[in-house]
């Protein structure tokens, strides 16, 4: 078995993999990819991923990318310790909340974190320089998302993402009333996904939100999530983000 891991800093969308690899206690080679470089745009890369962005998992000479499609496909292949019910019901759960947080939570707290910390950054280079970079990009989303940060997101799109990111973290403090677990009693990629997209970042970005005050559940959770001993692995995987650029997550791929 050999397993290799392309990835950045521990949190978001490098986080939301790297958890399970660590939960189910599988030896891999981590290969860090230094996004604030652009490596994830480089040629080397784009060989792994023609889409550009992290992170990829490479099993047996098998590239695999997207976060939700490399967790089901660590389900599929290591089931020994499993973070998906074995029922067709508790499934169909995992897989919904894994659709929520995909489609609604993650672009929006994205969003925010691009706007706070990836603007600085983008601003910081040559314009020259910068529309190189910007060629270089083979998605045209996040094309046009970093030219978007270099100038700033909208007040109204911020609103808006705030908006949905309330939504999110009332819907969680709901669920979490009925189960200790989003998807029920079990620990799943669901409680993965969530807290790597927003829930172990939500009142450093969002302190306005009181989080300790309206959601104690989700505060509760978290504090489980973190008392996991993958997690803690996980969390503890090197940091190279400046620490200036420290205090939010941008979510760059």
């Amino acid at each position: 078995m050999a397993i290799k891991y392309y990835h950045a800093e521990p949190a978001a969308n490098s986080l939301k993999s790297m958890i399970p690899l660590k939960e189910k206690g599988l030896s891999f080679e981590s290969v860090y990819v230094d996004l604030h470089k652009f490596e994830q745009h480089s040629d080397w890369f784009v060989k792994l991923n023609p889409e550009g962005q992290v992170p990829v998992l490479e099993h047996n000479g098998i590239l695999v990318t997207h976060t939700t499609v490399i967790n089901e496909y660590l389900e599929d292949v290591f089931p020994e310790i499993p973070l998906r019910p074995c029922d067709p019901v508790g499934k169909a759960r995992v897989r919904y909340w894994n659709k929520f947080v995909d489609e609604n939570v993650m672009n929006h707290v994205s969003m925010h974190g691009w706007h706070r910390m990836v603007g600085v950054i983008a601003r910081s280079i040559d314009t020259g320089e910068f529309e190189k970079l910007l060629e270089r990009i083979p998605l045209p989303d996040q094309r046009r998302k970093w030219a978007t940060a270099r100038s700033g997101f909208s007040e109204a799109d911020l609103a808006n993402a705030m908006d949905k990111i309330v939504y999110a973290c009332a819907k969680v403090e709901a669920a979490l009333e009925h189960s200790p677990w989003l998807a029920g009693d079990m620990y799943t990629t669901a409680d993965i996904n969530f807290y790597a997209m927003c829930g172990m970042m939500v009142e450093r970005m969002f302190p306005e939100l009181e989080v300790a005050a309206k959601y104690p559940r989700l505060v509760g959770w978290r504090g489980r999530m973190e008392a996991r001993p993958g997690v803690r692995a996980a969390l503890e995987m090197p940091d190279h983000t400046n620490p200036a650029l420290r205090t939010f997550t941008g979510h760059v791929r």
